[in-house]
């Protein structure tokens, strides 16, 4: 009853579906904190809805959006897979609201997510302003900022972040800082509007980067930036010595003049006449020289009834005959006073005067004084109306006047402070202004003098290489005479001290010249350059002035190698002996230096009879072609049965143009009548006959050591029981039809020498086709076998060459060889062996 009324309660209870809250980062659950990148392709599967219901029941996912807003997402129902079908857009859109729901049939449950998208680096920085014109005076300074260029990127972080540069252009004129986008004129650079009036620079700005679709971009953007130069012809003349100041005493008398304003035009390169006049202030009691400044007394003092009058004074530059350009006004104060009617003023050997010339050499020492400059300096006035101070206006620090306050009268000293700024190569001439104002007047007189000083040049520079070495290329067929390279050198001096003579030496030079004048080195008349002598030379090569101040620079010289040598068998007419199954080998060499002019190609030119042979083109070797496996085949070729065959082998190198050589290779073929192991070692060894020493040494040795081996064991064997050793028993007891030693040629040839060596020259009978070499060392003769009968019905063994093991007959009883007489042996052979290593060495 209990469990009827559980079941009954159950099945009344119905509890609405549920999703999963897997947290931020998770693809699965209800899209809590879910984010989306904006790079993201349409038909990707960004997410699972996944929940559950308490009873079990299945349960079906869906989305829904605000009426009105664009929907992004699609969900499958049962699998509450979530898919892309809307193209994202950080920049429009960087949040999506949507509704997730799940239900179980009869229950429902709607929750409210945001879908953060993030950024993807999908957005190229653009420009603000544009189009991008600036009007930049040609007078700017260099270094001057003239613009500051601005792009925005809407990416974020690195994506979103800007940097600037211009697109390489030879001889630009500007720079942009990277950061700030400002465009300044590059340090060292100027203005013309004579010569350009109107430059283009392309700058591009470059994001920090970022991922999109998976891989990391940059992008730019580009924009032309127009940079308009303003002619500064009619640029506002320039008051020089401002603030002026003029006095008018009581002995002053109409026409005396004031004060002396000046002015020169803004564009100095071109200066233009100037037109003074007065504005205002004068009330008739002053008037001005238009063209030279000066401001005169028209009336006498006691007719004045200021004590202080102040001139509005106007500038304008004369730039044609009925017009002016730009204009600028001063202030001239002038003050009316009993006394002090005397300023400063300059005085040469000739009285007084306003400027002074000077000629002298470049890069005087440092504290030396321009005694070539008499000047003297005075003010007539008494007390403090007489005292100055001396000011030396031009190039900064480069020239100081002593002294620099001066009471009445002073002779003025020019002193050298900067001895590298006194250059002939940068000015031919100095200028600067020396003024004299008073110090404790109220009417602060002035005085001005023109100091020019003409330089003279001295050879302070030495000859310098356009480059520290100098890299040349010359084929080695060149005739004498040819040239090789151009070397260049420049020394700024005037005259003969900037004359360059050039001049070649070192241990690589006796092949080459120079001209002295033009720097053209080329080889010597009787020169004859050869690559496979020699390919380097290098050497040095000297500028020198008048006065022998010099620099060096190194040149190296490549001879470039001509395909100039064919390749070259050692005979035209060879021969061989092929045996069949082994190749044979012919050489040509070439005696250029270089790849691929000393590579050679081996080919078959003609064969009689024709297709037999097959060559390797890269290292000559020659072979009978696979279907012919035995002397049978070779005879059924010819009529004749003849088996030595004439092959004329044409050897190519690979150079260009391509040089060939033929070579007559005679063939004799044979069949190889030895098998097994041992003959193809030989075979393969027959070039190579220290190689069959080599290994016929190796298993003697081994043999002897395995033999003293054996005897030592037999013989502690007998130690140890106390007998009489059975070898001992055996020979004293040795019957007397024992079998004796036989040693013959592991071949099958009647020589009984033992180890004889066999080249290809012995198998095949060909002695000229091999070089000569030193004879090989012998192995010694065996000594002659004991004089027994040997039974008739009995098989020899075989005794083996060097390059084979030594095998010994056994008699009936079953005994082996002695100690004593491997002992024998051994000794024998070492001594033939030192021998015959001593006369293939000496």
């Amino acid at each position: 009853m209990l469990s009827f009324k559980y079941l009954s309660f159950s099945a009344q209870s119905d509890f609405a579906p549920y999703f999963y809250d897997n947290g931020a980062g998770s693809s699965n659950g209800n899209m809590a904190l879910f984010s989306i990148s904006e790079d993201t392709s349409i038909g990707t599967h960004v997410y699972t809805l996944n929940g559950s219901d308490p009873e079990g029941e299945p349960v079906t996912y869906g989305m829904t959006f605000d009426k009105g807003s664009k929907e992004y997402f699609s969900v499958e129902p049962k699998s509450g897979n979530v898919t892309l079908i809307q193209t994202l857009d950080r920049e429009v859109q960087d949040e999506i609201i949507a509704f997730v729901t799940i239900t179980d049939g009869r229950n429902k449950v709607v929750e409210n997510v945001r879908v953060f998208i993030t950024d993807a680096n999908d957005e190229k920085p653009e420009f603000l302003n544009l189009p991008l014109i600036v009007d930049v005076p040609e007078d700017k300074a260099s270094g001057s900022s003239i613009y500051r260029v601005q792009a925005v990127d809407r990416d974020l972080g690195s994506g979103g972040s800007v940097s600037y540069y211009l697109q390489s252009m030879p001889s630009t004129k500007f720079t942009i800082d990277g950061h700030s986008g400002v465009l300044r004129i590059r340090s060292g650079e100027s203005l013309d509007y004579e010569l350009s009036r109107t430059h283009f620079v392309t700058v591009v700005a470059k994001d920090g980067g970022g991922k999109y679709h998976g891989k990391y971009q940059v992008m730019t953007s580009t924009a032309i930036i127009t940079i308009n130069v303003l002619d500064t012809q009619d640029s506002p003349p320039v008051f020089v010595g401002t603030p002026y100041f003029g006095f008018v005493y009581e002995v002053s008398v109409p026409g005396s003049e004031i004060f002396t304003v000046f002015a020169k035009d803004g564009d100095q390169n071109n200066p233009n006449a100037m037109h003074y006049s007065i504005l205002s202030g004068s009330d008739g009691f002053f008037s001005i020289n238009s063209s030279s400044g000066c401001i005169s007394l028209t009336s006498f003092p006691v007719q004045l009834k200021n004590e202080l009058y102040e001139l509005k004074v106007k500038v304008a530059a004369e730039v044609g005959p009925d017009g002016f350009s730009d204009y600028s006004v001063t202030t001239v104060t002038i003050r009316v006073v009993d006394l002090n009617n005397h300023p400063p003023t300059f005085y040469g050997e000739n009285g007084q005067q306003n400027r002074f010339e000077l000629t002298m050499y470049e890069h005087p020492p440092e504290g030396e004084i321009l005694r070539g400059l008499k000047i003297t300096v005075n003010d007539s006035d008494q007390g403090a109306n007489a005292k100055f101070r001396l000011l030396l206006v031009g190039p900064s620090r480069v020239l100081r006047v002593v002294p620099q306050t001066v009471l009445n009268e002073a002779q003025v000293t020019i002193i050298v402070e900067n001895s590298s700024a006194i250059d002939y190569e940068k000015y031919q001439f100095l200028t600067f202004k020396l003024l004299a104002v008073e110090i404790d007047t109220p009417e602060r007189f002035s005085a001005t003098a023109d100091i020019v000083i003409n330089l003279l040049d001295t050879n302070d520079n030495i000859p310098k290489f356009s480059s520290e070495f100098y890299i040349a290329r010359i084929p080695e067929n060149s005739p004498g005479g040819s040239n090789v390279v151009s070397v260049t050198a420049t020394d700024p001096d005037s005259g003969l001290w900037g004359a360059v003579k050039y001049s070649i030496y070192g241990s690589g030079a006796d092949l080459f010249l120079i001209h002295p004048t033009s720097g053209i080195i080329y080889t010597q008349p009787w020169a004859s350059l050869d690559a496979e002598v020699k390919s380097k030379y290098n050497f040095y090569v000297k500028a020198e002035d008048t006065e022998g101040k010099y620099s060096l620079a190194e040149v190296f010289v490549t001879v470039l190698d001509q395909n100039d040598h064919p390749p070259e068998f050692n005979q035209n007419f060879l021969e061989r002996t092929m045996i069949i199954g082994a190749p044979v080998k012919i050489e040509a060499v070439d005696e250029d230096a270089e790849e691929p002019n000393n590579l050679i190609e081996y080919s078959i030119m003609k064969a009689d009879p024709d297709n037999i042979f097959d060559i390797n083109t890269s290292t000559g070797e020659i072979k009978l072609k696979p279907y012919i496996k035995s002397m049978e085949i070779v005879q059924n070729i010819t009529k004749q049965k003849d088996c030595r065959w004439s092959v004329v082998v044409q050897a190519r190198d690979r150079g260009s143009p391509s040089f060939s050589t033929t070579a007559v290779v005679k063939i004799d073929i044979t069949e190889n009548r030895l098998k097994g192991p041992m003959a193809a070692f030989l075979m393969q060894s027959r070039d190579n006959p220290m190689k069959a020493l080599g290994l016929a040494i190796s298993i003697i040795t081994v043999m002897v050591l395995v033999t003293v081996m054996i005897s030592t064991i037999i013989y502690f064997r007998n130690t140890k029981s106390n007998r009489i050793t059975p070898a001992r028993r055996i020979i004293r007891k040795r019957p007397k039809d024992q079998r004796s030693w036989t040693f013959r040629p592991w071949f099958g040839r009647s020589d009984q020498s033992f180890g004889k060596f066999f080249t290809d020259d012995e198998t095949s009978g060909n002695h000229s086709s091999l070089r000569a070499k030193p004879p090989a060392p012998s192995a010694p003769v065996l000594p002659p076998p004991p004089p027994v009968h040997s039974r008739p019905s009995e098989r020899l063994r075989s005794v083996p060459t060097v390059s084979g093991s030594m095998r010994s007959g056994q008699n009936k009883d079953g005994s082996g060889i002695s100690s004593a007489l491997v002992s024998e042996l051994k000794m024998r052979i070492e001594q033939k062996i030192n021998e015959a290593n001593q006369g293939y060495y000496y």
